[in-house]
């Protein structure tokens, strides 16, 4: 089953709930929602959402790989897929992509994302898309587990790195606090 509308307004809802100051930063998600658009479509190319995951390992390291089509270290996430029933499922499920680390060996630390990031995308010729938004609904999850066979069509590298490395200042307050 695939991720509704409803479900995506719904993870907003309670996430503004918890975090009312990013409501500003979300205008644009909420707009198109309230346009009646499909987010969950990567053809929405106003924006529409994705789902990101950061992995926490036992020190409380956090997991970066490299993007090769950006070329920048990156928390894994990617769009999401028809049969992705929940925006976690499918931070779950990309983690599980890029990293090679089984689902069964990552453990959510909610049902709610620790943070939710609006950001642009650069047009992509290749792929005949247009300059467009992600909305990424971000999962922290725990694990004791190794990186395994890396997605190497989108990943060119992983690496472990402490939690104060993480770029957005938002994000990183955030994970700092809950693996204190």
């Amino acid at each position: 089953m695939a991720i509704t509308p409803d479900h995506i307004r719904d993870t907003l809802d309670e996430y503004v709930e918890v975090h009312p100051q990013d409501k500003p930063n979300l205008a644009p998600v909420l707009e198109l929602l309230d346009a009646g658009a499909d987010l969950s479509t990567r053809k929405e190319f106003r924006g529409h959402a994705t789902a990101g995951a950061i992995l926490a390992d036992a020190a409380g390291r956090v997991l970066h790989i490299r993007h090769r089509a950006l070329d920048r270290w990156l928390l894994p996430g990617g769009h999401l897929e028809a049969d992705d029933a929940r925006l976690l499922d499918a931070a779950q499920r990309e983690l599980t992509e890029e990293t090679g680390i089984p689902a069964s060996a990552v453990v959510p630390a909610g049902m709610r994302p620790l943070h939710i990031d609006v950001h642009p995308i650069p047009a992509n010729d290749a792929k005949g898309e247009p300059r467009h938004q992600h909305f990424d609904f971000r999962y922290l999850f725990r694990t004791s587990a190794e990186v395994g066979e890396l997605q190497l069509e989108e990943v060119t590298a992983a690496a472990w790195r402490d939690a104060d490395t993480i770029t957005d200042e938002t994000l990183r307050h955030r994970v700092m606090a809950v693996l204190r």
